[in-house]
């Protein structure tokens, strides 16, 4: 038995919303996988790391790819519930009742992003808590339900209080988000340039605001991303529970803190992983998600070890070994930080030598990772090629 038509297509538009953010964002693929799995989880996501790591213009963008309105906010410790939730409704409360107003407020929200999220007060987490959980919203003495789908959380570091552990434990998915200016320094400059010079025309002479054209939607009816939610109960996860099972106690036997809840909902993840895929069964490879189920900062590396082994005995990828794709899009970023220039307009033969020899660590790296691919190989081999041509321009 395979997938409805119906639901092909939307793991296709998914697909899509993946690929069109892994082309605007330099080593985000993995952070643009997880955004859309979490949205089919419906699911909440926190990502850890600096500023100037493009967290808040990835959602941006994501959102806007899904046509989904999205509330977006920066904590700190002096904001106002208010801000998050809605200002007094005044004539309600002349007439004895309390009640916010709650319109283009997070509460009204198919996404939200706060940046900061822990830097909030004490009532804005604790309202967050039976939100994020229930998706119901206190307002006053009534509970309202919400559309909320997701909340993406941004954080530099995630705080020792217990206080938080409550709250924090309703991100069931969480990722860090590092520079990649050491691991593909090229990439991100070429891509971030582009970038720029399209925000130079942003603005007419007079400035009159921003002149941009908005995202092109990918994902225009809220039907698609509930069709996949109600899908996933029709994963079979029979054959992956007895990996699913030992992981976790490897997990547990490490030291690695998992709320049952966690534990739970895991499934869930696994489940979407094997939906993504278009498989009905999941296997072992789609474990790759629980990756991210760790809650405190020193469990990433062992959570992210037992799973790769799990995922890549099955034959699967991991975090810890880079596609063939990704490799390859690292060494023609390399080939056209050269070729792109003549001898006469600013290479130097030694620049020409130091991206040979990077491109013969990335062939190395090929070979031993990806064995088999000859293809990639081949193309590979074509860049060295052409790069070691340039080499002759100084004979």
């Amino acid at each position: 038995m395979s997938w409805p038509a119906s639901v092909l297509r939307a793991v296709a538009a998914m697909e899509h919303v993946q690929k069109d953010l892994e082309d605007h964002f330099v080593g985000r693929e993995r952070a643009a996988r997880l955004l859309v799995l979490a949205t089919v989880c419906r699911e909440h996501m926190l990502l850890l790391g600096p500023p100037g790591t493009a967290k808040t213009a990835l959602i941006s963008r994501f959102t806007q790819l899904l046509k989904a309105d999205v509330f977006s906010y920066l904590l700190s410790r002096f904001t106002e519930p208010a801000e998050i939730f809605g200002p007094l409704d005044y004539p309600s409360f002349q007439q004895g009742q309390y009640q916010v107003r709650t319109v283009g407020m997070l509460p009204q929200a198919r996404f939200a992003f706060l940046d900061e999220v822990y830097q909030g007060s004490s009532a804005i987490l604790n309202t967050l808590l039976a939100l994020l959980n229930e998706r119901v919203f206190h307002n006053g003495s009534r509970a309202e339900g919400t559309r909320l789908i997701s909340l993406f959380g941004a954080s530099s570091e995630v705080p020792e209080d217990p206080a938080l552990k409550a709250f924090g434990d309703r991100f069931l998915l969480r990722m860090e988000v590092r520079s990649v200016a050491r691991t593909n320094l090229p990439g991100l400059l070429d891509l971030g340039w582009g970038q720029e010079r399209e925000r130079l025309t942003m603005f007419d002479q007079d400035y009159d605001g921003p002149q941009r054209d908005p995202v092109t939607p990918i994902v225009t009816d809220p039907g698609t991303l509930t069709l996949l939610h109600q899908s996933l109960s029709d994963v079979r996860l029979q054959h992956v529970l007895p990996a699913y099972t030992d992981l976790i106690r490897d997990l547990l036997g490490e030291g690695v803190v998992l709320t049952d809840r966690r534990i739970v909902r895991g499934q869930k993840l696994v489940a979407a992983a094997a939906l993504l895929r278009r498989e009905q069964t999941a296997t072992p490879r789609d474990l790759w998600p629980l990756a991210h189920l760790w809650t405190e900062p020193g469990d990433e590396q062992p959570t992210a070890r037992l799973v790769a082994e799990r995922v890549a005995a099955d034959g699967g990828a991991t975090d810890q070994v880079r596609g063939a794709a990704e490799i390859l899009a690292v060494a023609e970023s390399r080939t056209r930080s050269v070729l792109e220039r003549a001898p006469g307009a600013g290479v130097r033969n030694n620049e020409v030598m130091s991206v040979l020899r990077e491109l013969h660590d990335i062939e190395r790296e090929l070979h031993e990772h990806h064995p088999g691919d000859e293809p990639a190989l081949q193309h590979l081999r074509g860049l060295r090629g052409r790069v070691a041509e340039l080499l002759d321009q100084w004979e």
